[in-house]
């Protein structure tokens, strides 16, 4: 009779630990690029109004209006190839769960017209070819400022 019942109970523990790793599995989003704005872990969308385009958090896609049409792609539309996306506003959609998010376009577009500056948003990374600045680090003459102990005076 115990066998039975440690049978049941593995059973068990089996079931609600695979129902736990689908779940987990589902509520996965995609990783926002670099220069999304800082602290919007869960939002799905992003419009970037200088582009007039849509960007997929989930699948890193553009969605971009072309010859009449809404498309999707892994790349940049052509015109844009050079645009600046740390530099540019992005509308971070935090309401809206669908997955045509260009439904929102004619309100976006006056609403969030090309050039339009919000509140200043910090980027989850770095533009590439900006490092961070580092304490201590070389000067104009490559000279570091300070003896390393803190106050720029004294001896080694």
């Amino acid at each position: 009779m115990k066998t039975i019942q440690k049978l049941i109970l593995a059973a068990a523990f089996f079931v609600l630990g695979s129902m736990h790793a689908q779940v987990s599995v589902n509520v996965n989003i995609g990783t926002p690029p670099a220069w999304g704005p800082a602290g919007y872990a869960d939002v799905n969308y992003y419009y970037l109004p200088d582009i007039e385009t849509y960007y997929d958090v989930r699948t890193s896609e553009y969605i971009y209006l072309t010859n009449g049409r809404w498309v999707r792609t892994v790349s940049v539309p052509a015109p844009y190839r050079s645009y600046n996306f740390y530099n540019g506003y992005k509308v971070v959609m935090t309401d809206y769960r669908g997955n045509t998010p260009y439904t929102t376009y004619t309100t976006y577009k006056v609403k969030y017209p090309k050039g339009y500056k919000g509140k200043a948003q910090k980027t989850i990374g770095v533009p590439p070819g900006q490092a961070k600045k580092m304490t201590g680090s070389p000067n104009a003459s490559g000279k570091s400022k300070g003896n390393g102990h803190g106050n720029g005076k004294g001896k080694h």
